[in-house]
């Protein structure tokens, strides 16, 4: 069973109960890359790194130490809308978690000393992503296609900028961010709401949170597709994303551009993509597509990697399989399956407790409200065939879709 409750300072939280010897737990803060002003590029991911360096109460070797004596896990990561500190611990172990959640995002006091060390892990790790063209490629397609806007904003952001920042710096992005109105406490497990409630609300601060600006985010709006690119880089196989601006995460149509994700290039083995390129052609090692939901807008793209000499006729496959949806609608059989086959996924995903807490977390960040496995399948259950169908009309038509090519 899923409860939510707001405290005075307006942190929500939300808990799944479950039977569980173990608890996920962890925050979600509402700043992400497009957040930062202009001047602050790879600020929301540093401060990420930076919150594990130091707070009021603790250093470096105490923050790590604190998880893991016990057994626990700590850890965390940034996105362009949210940034997320989680743990998984024995349960009486919680109010540990929560104590140390709290003291990392809310009292962090990013010392100078551990800033400049840390700087040299951040741009080492900007390095490892330019190397693996098969990830970075997604970010310069979000920079391609929204360009001049902040969700264009590469989460890693530039060394030499990096370099620049000072405590000061980070203590200012925090301070605008970082605060319990912007933030949800997640947990999943064998505990009572009126437990959490009671650790929040003595551990979580509660002054200053009402005096700070609110923070507007810039909506992008429908987009024009930009011209198809090309970039040249020096690997040994072609890189291919194709996609589109797409639904926010509140949008009806984003469950039916899911089911029609699922079909196309989902994790099954059976995905079109997957049998087209892989197992009927032998073209491709890895191909998939993807559905990314912000609160104002979306991103579908589907992504392979083949040989030079057959980038075309890979594209052309794809093409083909987009029009098969295009161009009439799904069969009651085929509807039945992808429905069954997207249901059965959802379902043994839902085992997964750190990514259900952290979807949790997320979905109640940015929509204010929660969905249980069974409100899922029932929103899958609804979808139609002329639904679909229209979905598919107004995502994949040939004028909307954009191609980035690392050749």
């Amino acid at each position: 069973m899923i409860q939510t409750a707001t405290l005075d300072n307006g942190l929500r939280i939300v808990l799944d109960h479950r039977t569980s010897r173990v608890v996920y737990c962890g925050l979600a803060v509402d700043a992400g890359t497009r957040d930062q002003l202009p001047e602050e590029s790879g600020m929301a991911h540093f401060i990420e790194h930076m919150s594990f360096k130091g707070t009021r109460r603790r250093k470096a070797w105490h923050i790590i130490n604190r998880m893991e004596s016990v057994g626990g896990e700590l850890n965390a990561y940034t996105g362009k809308e949210h940034t997320v500190y989680y743990c998984s611990v024995l349960r009486h172990h919680l109010s540990r978690a929560l104590d140390l959640l709290f003291d990392i995002t809310l009292r962090s006091t990013f010392p100078q000393r551990e800033l400049e060390r840390e700087v040299e892990v951040v741009c080492d790790e900007i390095e490892s992503y330019n190397d693996s063209p098969s990830e970075l490629i997604y970010d310069d397609f979000e920079t391609l296609l929204f360009r001049d806007h902040p969700l264009g904003r590469n989460i890693l952001g530039e060394a030499d900028r990096l370099h620049a920042y000072r405590t000061d710096d980070l203590l200012r992005f925090a301070r605008r961010l970082y605060h319990p109105g912007r933030m949800v406490l997640f947990v999943l497990g064998d505990v009572k709401m009126a437990q959490v409630e009671r650790m929040a609300a003595r551990l979580c601060d509660t002054d200053g949170a009402a005096s700070l600006p609110a923070v507007i985010r810039e909506a992008p709006g429908a987009l024009v597709p930009p011209p198809d690119a090309r970039i040249k880089k020096q690997t040994h196989q072609a890189h291919v994303i194709l996609g589109t601006q797409s639904y926010a995460l509140s949008d009806s149509r984003h469950t039916a551009l899911y089911l029609l994700n699922n079909i196309l290039g989902g994790p099954g083995m059976n995905a079109r993509f997957n049998m087209v390129l892989r197992e009927r052609n032998g073209l491709v090692y890895t191909v998939e597509s993807g559905l990314t939901g912000y609160t104002d807008t979306g991103l579908w793209t589907t992504y392979f990697g083949c040989d030079h000499s057959d980038v075309e006729r890979c594209l052309r496959l794809i093409r083909r399989e987009l029009a098969r949806l295009t161009d009439a609608p799904l069969s009651p059989a085929a509807l039945a399956a992808a429905k069954r086959q997207l249901k059965g996924q959802l379902t043994l995903a839902w085992e997964n407790g750190e990514n259900v807490a952290i979807g949790m977390g997320r979905r109640l960040l940015h929509q204010g409200s929660t969905q249980t496995l069974e409100e899922m399948c029932r929103r899958v259950d609804d979808l139609t065939a002329t639904r679909l169908w229209d979905v598919a009309q107004e995502t994949f038509s040939e004028r909307k879709l954009t191609t980035l090519i690392y050749s």
